[in-house]
């Protein structure tokens, strides 16, 4: 019988075990989005002899992709049940479900811009009780009453301050410590021009980057609107479009029903990026950014690109959030009007520091993530931090965006 080497060993340790007495750190991965958060945060151990990770893939609906996302950074999850039984020194975790089930104490970081959308299921509410977003809700950081975090990673003071009214028990763990995403961004910025010209994006064109985040009311939820414009209304020789879309849709509906529902897109020019791929680059390099209240739509705030909004309901947003900020003070595409002469229009309207207030909700210490991130990680597991700082590399080179094109219609024509 062939022996596994690529699964760490949890339940059999000493002899087995080639470097001994490591820290062992559980990650624990609900979905896609949830993996790319997170890798933010392992990256910061994985180099760390005294440190050993390992992953597991908690159940969770929009759950699909995520082993095989994992496996294509060269990780072999442990089952579930197996990850229950064990005992580790740390659990890093973006998702609440079923980690009150582990042995060690958990660290919970957020996974978006800000704290978006509103908790969906109040049946669990009191009566008068408010709807917050999750991160900042009994129901999502208590069960049965205790506090399951040991540590809740947030990007802004702001949502301290909401925590205080909402859950003030959650207070003594909450942590500000900043937004990966931004800081990423903010270093990525000065490679625009490389990124475009990796993505195939050639001299007189201009990139449109479309996102959105899932359900009813996003942008995908109201395609059949937007999609007739951008297949009709944007000369090909003049723009470039990509679709970055929430993986949350391709798990939900599946990646070939999703790209069947875009098989139009491919033979117009248009690339739909894969859920699993890395999505700063292309909105770094975006010149016009079309979204929803999802988090892209934010963090595009930060790239100078000009943003303009899909109409849709904003009531499931917290007002308070970075997506409630841009909706003030973005420009909404209307179906009645060429979108040429829109994001014209909209670039050339744009005031100067037009989206500044909205940028700077996403972080109260941009550019101190990593850094704080580590010190803590390293507090609470009893060692002394690395005597380098933290690297903060820029988002990578993007493929051409043709690639994704033809991926995208091969997927259904197979």
């Amino acid at each position: 019988m062939s022996v596994d080497t690529t699964k760490p060993a949890l339940i059999e340790q000493g002899h087995w075990l080639t470097v001994p007495d490591c820290k062992r750190v559980l990650v624990v991965v609900h979905t896609v989005t949830f993996a790319q958060r997170l890798r933010e945060v392992f990256g910061l151990l994985e180099t760390d002899l005294h440190i050993q990770l390992v992953f597991t893939v908690a159940p969770h609906a929009f759950g699909t992709g995520v082993t095989q996302f994992l496996q294509a950074l060269g990780i072999v999850p442990v089952p579930w049940e197996e990850a229950l039984q064990a005992r580790f020194d740390l659990v890093l975790a973006a998702g609440s479900r079923g980690v009150h089930e582990l042995r060690a104490p958990v660290v919970r970081v957020s996974h978006g811009a800000g704290h978006i959308k509103l908790l969906t299921d109040v049946t669990s509410l009191a009566p008068g009780e408010p709807r917050v977003p999750g991160m900042l809700s009994r129901q999502h950081l208590l069960h049965e009453g205790r506090l399951v975090p040991s540590a809740i990673i947030y990007a802004h003071e702001r949502s301290v301050a909401e925590l205080a009214r909402s859950c003030p028990e959650a207070l003594p763990a909450a942590h500000v410590l900043g937004d990966p995403c931004v800081d990423r961004i903010l270093v990525g910025r000065s490679q625009r021009e490389r990124y475009r010209r990796a993505l195939g994006i050639e001299p007189g064109q201009r990139l449109v980057v479309v996102t959105s985040t899932w359900g009813p009311t996003s942008t995908f939820g109201r395609l059949d609107s937007l999609l007739p414009q951008l297949l009709t209304q944007l000369p090909a020789d003049r723009y470039r479009i990509a679709m970055l879309v929430h993986p949350n849709v391709f798990a939900g509906h599946g990646t070939r029903q999703v790209h069947g529902w875009l098989a139009c897109c491919s033979d117009r020019g248009i690339a739909v990026v894969p859920p699993e791929a890395d999505w700063q680059a292309p909105l770094i390099a975006a010149h016009w950014i079309i979204g929803d209240h999802g988090s892209l739509t934010a963090y595009g705030t930060l790239t100078g690109a000009t943003t303009l909004l899909t109409a849709g309901n904003r009531r499931e947003v917290s007002a308070s959030s970075p997506a409630a900020l841009l909706t003030a003070v973005a420009p909404v595409i209307s179906p009645g009007y060429p979108l040429a002469e829109q994001l014209e229009y909209a670039a050339q309207s744009q005031r100067p520091g037009q989206y500044d207030q909205v940028a700077a909700s996403l972080s109260s210490v941009p550019g101190q993530f990593h850094r704080r991130m580590r010190s803590l990680l390293y507090r609470m597991l009893g060692l002394g931090e690395p005597a380098h700082p933290p690297s903060v590399t820029p988002p990578p080179t993007p493929p051409s965006l043709r690639q994704w094109e033809v991926a995208a219609n091969s997927e259904v024509l197979q």
